[in-house]
């Protein structure tokens, strides 16, 4: 294996074994919680200095891989990476392109449509509650502008609940970072200054009925359902964003 290391094209020895570890969880199915070699086994196994196995570990903590604990009965235990680190990263990136809410569009009426049938039968009792809970609070016309500020967020938090719940995590983890890139431009723009309560009622009345479908575990009508709010949303939302830059 330390062979194999060093006759490895020009790369650093410690950025080897975080592909190395990386490998292993991929390969051997290691899961959160699961302990890593010792620093001293490290040290044998690829034959390198003290200072190299500790870089490596640091790059892994860094990305969220691992946590360390010194001393005696101390070591690295493998962690489970969030889904908010990387979105948020993406957003970041994002923030520079100047997307449009027609851009995330075109992604949501692909993603979410297939989220949405993927969770037919995966939903538990928990999640329906939730998402009727989250619809009923966008029931009612708000009275303030912190009314419309929540009822948003909670519009959005009905489909992370169905992110969540799928049993494919790119699904998930994509449909989240739309998700939470709408909601960016609700808070950064502040859209939810605007009276615009057509929009909510008429998700409202979609959240209802893919309530419904989900209930009956019905897939033609899940997709059906999904397709139609998605076109719908992306025509209020394109109307309120120009509402919001009339403004600006």
């Amino acid at each position: 294996m330390a062979t194999e290391f060093k006759s490895k094209a020009k790369r650093k020895i410690s950025d080897l074994i975080v592909d190395e570890v990386k490998r292993l969880i991929v390969f051997e199915k290691l899961n959160p919680g699961d302990r890593l070699p010792s620093e001293k086994d490290l040290i044998e196994q690829y034959e390198v200095s003290k200072g190299t196995v500790r870089e490596a570990m640091k790059a892994l903590e860094v990305e969220g891989l691992i946590k360390t604990k010194p001393g005696p009965g101390g070591g690295a235990w493998l962690t489970e990476v969030g889904t908010e680190p990387a979105s948020r990263a993406l957003r970041n990136y994002l923030y520079f392109r100047h997307i449009s809410p027609k851009q995330l569009y075109q992604m949501r009426k692909l993603i979410e449509v297939e989220l949405a049938v993927s969770v037919v039968g995966y939903l538990s009792d928990e999640d329906l509650l939730l998402l009727r809970k989250y619809t009923d609070q966008c029931n009612l016309k708000p009275t303030s502008e912190d009314e419309q500020r929540l009822q948003r967020i909670a519009e959005l938090e009905f489909h992370n609940v169905l992110a969540d719940a799928s049993p494919n995590p790119i699904l998930g983890f994509f449909a989240r970072f739309l998700n939470e890139s709408l909601r960016d431009l609700v808070v950064l723009k502040k859209s939810y200054l605007i009276d615009y309560y057509e929009f909510t009622k008429s998700n409202v009345d979609y959240h209802y009925a893919l309530i419904n479908a989900y209930e009956k575990q019905d897939i033609k009508q899940v997709r059906t359902l999904m397709s139609e709010h998605m076109c719908d949303a992306e025509t209020h939302f394109i109307v309120l964003d120009g509402e919001i830059s009339k403004k600006m």
